[in-house]
């Protein structure tokens, strides 16, 4: 009879940041164990239990027996099993044997083709396994495979020596409403369970029914056992806490949080509002780091006074637990405050000198060197973009000088935060202090570009210098590994020049951010292999956006310099695309680009197309066609008008259907043939001017 299956192990508090990958493992676990052991129907639905003291998995409509199965079974070669007179031969008798079946007969056999050979095969009916002979080796595998950040050492009160995250103290295993008879860690499987450590009368309880264990948890234990749950409830109550506030919930923060807690409560806490004088960032990452507290801001983003914080504990008096909260949390914020007010004694000009006992990378130099290198970068960006170079130099002078703070030392995701506090404290241009933080954007996909110009140019030049610097010490990605983060910052760059359609050329980027290492004899201009990679992951980025592979090479398949217009490119081919002359004329342009590809020679020898030399009309005509739409086109593109300088390529199909169907390209004639290149030559300049067409060729 089909029944849910519970097991549960209930341990000492295993660790919070694990305890989601661990219940979801375990459950996962025994699952699959059990589905490829045929427990399992094809409804069957599986849920993860985990709370701090316990891993759990339910699995509705698992049954009791296996299937019977059919095995075909392969004994011997003919030519083993008989010998020359057609006899049973020994290893035949001692193979039956050793498969169970010492009383077949060769009759009993069934003899079949097996490859060039033939075999005796034998089918026989195998009866199914019982749940628990087949759960056993299922949950020993299951827990062998945990991914268990550190593994722990314990004794058993038999002095046995056993080992797991966490001390276990019982297993749990019903089919039903029957315990399901297994052994680990050297405890055997039963129907109790223990519910909250403080809200339950601490003793064991047993669950009647596999069906209702959640529920009894909840109603004996005080105990939500379902980790979505809790944290569906914590994020419930923050809310109706919060009031008209708003709830800072990082989902880091709340998983971490659920995994804290078996029946959570949250209650208000306060600090005095002279902290609030302290910049809110470091506040607010104090109490979630190191308190796992919730602050609120009011509706413009301040932040408030007040804070919430998720309790194991239900009480209708929580003063104790408030004010114990209130108290711990003092401590920190003035540690933070104190680390404020001291760092601003000494300015960020002050530190630079420091920076040259930063180790950046051994063969590209310290902190201070690459420095240098940043600013020269930044200087020369912002004097092609026409910004302000003395803003550009000096926000990239300053940008990593917060690194050697008191505050950023303790709290290091605050750097550049607190460059920008400590830059306006110094009474800096505002773009110089806004460079401190902004430079490190965007961090991450979707992320906010930099709002100043000096914010941009230092963004860049701090991205492009280590683009450069990292790959020409041979340290460019390999597979997954990626310990340098280029790839973000390429895709950083890319999104900059797209989005903020900087008139800047990859390759000049790429040569200003070489020229800066102009000091390292042993420096190797990387730039080839890293525009290449660039322009990958633009390639990634113009996709994820929602354009076609195909429309995306058209556009970069002629790697382009520049790429401040990829998009209006990509819109433009998007509408071209949609014309009923595209495909043809797609088709066309593959076909002229293949025939200039196999006759570059004859084409430099062609010059410009004689008109005297025009013999067929098809020709004629297409050269008189390409006369008269070649100005709309460069008037268009001109413009930048690209859409509309496709959509006049259109006029052209059906001369250019007209020409390949009646003229013959490769004539004999080496001054004909000259001349038909020279044609195609300027109808293919003329097509791939916003992209490659032929790319869209089916």
């Amino acid at each position: 009879m089909n029944q849910t299956l519970l097991v549960e192990l209930q341990t000492e508090e295993l660790p919070p940041k694990a305890l989601v990958k661990l219940g979801a493992a375990f459950a996962n676990g025994i699952a699959n164990g059990l589905k490829a052991r045929d427990f399992l129907e094809a409804d069957s639905v599986v849920t993860t239990h985990a709370t701090p003291r316990r891993l759990a998995v339910s699995i509705t409509n698992v049954r009791a027996t296996s299937p019977d199965k059919s095995i075909r079974e392969k004994v011997l070669p003919v030519s083993v099993a008989l010998d020359k007179d057609g006899n049973p031969t020994a290893p035949l008798a001692k193979k039956l044997a050793a498969l169970g079946f010492p009383d077949l007969q060769v009759g009993d056999l069934e003899r079949a083709p097996d490859g060039k050979a033939e075999s005796f095969f034998h089918t026989y009916t195998a009866p199914g396994a019982q749940l628990a002979a087949g759960l056993q080796p299922v949950l020993e595998e299951t827990v062998a495979k945990l991914p268990i950040p550190k593994v722990m050492s314990y004794q058993r009160p038999n002095g046995a020596t056993v080992q797991f995250v966490r001390p276990v103290h019982s297993l749990l295993a019903l089919h039903g409403d029957a315990v399901v008879p297994l052994t680990l860690l050297g405890l055997e499987s039963g129907r109790a369970t223990l519910g909250h450590r403080f809200l339950s009368d601490g003793l064991p309880f047993d669950i009647a029914h596999a069906d209702r264990y959640g529920a009894q948890l909840a109603e004996a234990g005080k105990v939500v056992a379902d980790p979505e749950a809790r944290k569906a409830s914590i994020r419930a109550q923050l809310l109706e806490k919060a009031g008209a506030d708003q709830v800072l919930m990082p989902e880091a923060l709340l998983d971490e949080v659920a995994a804290l807690v078996e029946w959570p409560v949250v209650y208000e806490c306060r600090f005095e509002d002279a902290f609030l004088a302290v910049p809110q960032e470091c506040l607010i990452l104090t109490m979630q780091t190191n308190q796992k507290y919730f602050a609120l801001t009011d509706s413009a983003g301040k932040l408030r006074s007040r804070f919430l914080i998720v309790s194991n504990i239900a009480t209708d008096d929580p003063s104790a637990i408030v004010g114990g909260n209130e108290r711990v949390v003092r401590p920190r914020l003035s540690d933070a405050k104190f680390f404020f007010e001291q760092d601003k004694k000494k300015s960020l000009e002050s530190r630079l000198p420091l920076l040259a006992n930063v180790v950046y990378h051994n063969k590209l130099g310290t902190q201070l060197e690459r420095t240098a290198r940043v600013t020269r970068l930044a200087g020369a960006i912002a004097r092609r973009l026409g910004y302000d170079v003395l803003l550009a130099e000096r926000g990239a002078q300053l940008a990593k000088a917060d690194l050697l703070t008191d505050m950023v030392g303790e709290f290091p995701e605050l750097q550049g935060i607190m460059g920008t506090y400590y830059a306006r404290n110094d009474g800096e241009h505002e773009e110089v202090a806004l460079a401190a933080s902004e430079h490190y954007q965007p961090r991450f996909s979707g992320d906010a570009l930099p709002s100043t110009h000096t914010g941009l140019v230092v963004a860049l030049a701090d991205k492009l210098e280590t683009l450069v610097g990292i790959w020409s010490i041979g340290l460019q990605p390999t597979g997954e590994k990626d310990p340098f983060a280029l790839r973000r910052h390429a895709l950083g760059v890319m999104r900059m020049l797209v989005e903020k359609r900087l008139p800047l050329g990859i390759s000049e980027l790429l040569r200003d951010a070489a020229a800066t290492f102009d000091t390292m004899a042993t420096f190797k201009d990387p730039g080839a292999e890293v525009t290449a990679f660039m322009l990958d992951r633009l390639r990634g980025l113009l996709r994820d956006r929602g354009f076609a592979p195909n429309e995306v090479e058209a556009v970069l398949a002629q790697d382009p310099d520049r790429v401040d217009d990829v998009v209006q490119r990509l819109e433009a081919v998007q509408a071209f695309a949609a014309l009923p002359e595209s495909a043809s004329l797609a088709a066309a342009n593959k076909r002229i680009s293949n025939i200039l590809r196999k006759n570059e020679d004859a084409l430099a020898q062609a010059g410009a197309v004689d008109a005297a030399l025009l013999q067929d009309e098809a020709e004629k005509t297409l050269h008189a066609s390409v006369l008269r739409v070649q100005p709309e086109v460069d008037a268009a593109f001109t413009r930048g008008d690209f859409a509309g300088t496709l959509k006049t390529l259109a006029q052209l199909r059906d001369d250019v259907d007209a020409f390949f169907n009646d003229v013959m390209v490769m004539a004999e004639d080496v001054a004909l043939r000259n001349n038909r290149l020279a044609l195609l030559s300027i109808l293919h300049r003329m097509m791939n001017r916003v992209a490659d067409i032929s790319k869209l060729a089916a």
